[in-house]
């Protein structure tokens, strides 16, 4: 767990966001270290708003930004079905062009990567999609939090 600066707009217990690194704006902002102190690439989830906290101006996030605690979050995303197990090691089957099918969040999911390798903790079982367009057999699960 960890506390870091965040867009008031999105600083609600429950959001996710995955943490992209610094922006060109960040330059010369004096809450830098505060804000600048996730893993690049790493999906979070805000877990509490610091109570009594001010809102710091940003030139990032127009209506500021407020001290939140966060700590890594799963992710949910579709692997191919053979040899997706719990505590397997899974990846992503690639990229696809098809936006409009109900698993396409699970297939290209923010906080994963199409080179890396992830950690399965869960199988949660069938993808939403009735059928692949891409003819690929996907089981959907849940990778772990990306510093466990």
């Amino acid at each position: 767990m960890g506390i870091t600066l965040l867009g008031s707009r999105l600083a609600e217990p429950g959001t996710e966001f995955v943490y992209r690194g610094e922006s060109s704006a960040c330059e010369g902002c004096p809450y830098r270290q505060q804000c600048l102190n996730l893993a690049e690439g790493v999906r979070y989830e805000v877990t509490d708003v610091r109570e009594g906290g001010q809102v710091l101006d940003c030139a990032v996030h127009d209506e500021g930004v407020v001290a939140v605690d966060v700590e890594p979050a799963a992710v949910t995303a579709n692997v191919p079905s053979k040899g997706a197990y719990a505590g397997s090691k899974g990846k992503l089957a690639g990229p696809c062009p098809h936006t409009e099918c109900p698993s396409h969040e699970f297939c290209e999911p923010l906080g994963a990567d199409f080179e890396e390798e992830y950690q399965i903790r869960e199988v949660v079982g069938d993808p939403p999609h009735d059928h692949c367009a891409l003819d690929r057999e996907l089981t959907l699960v849940e990778f772990a939090a990306g510093e466990e």
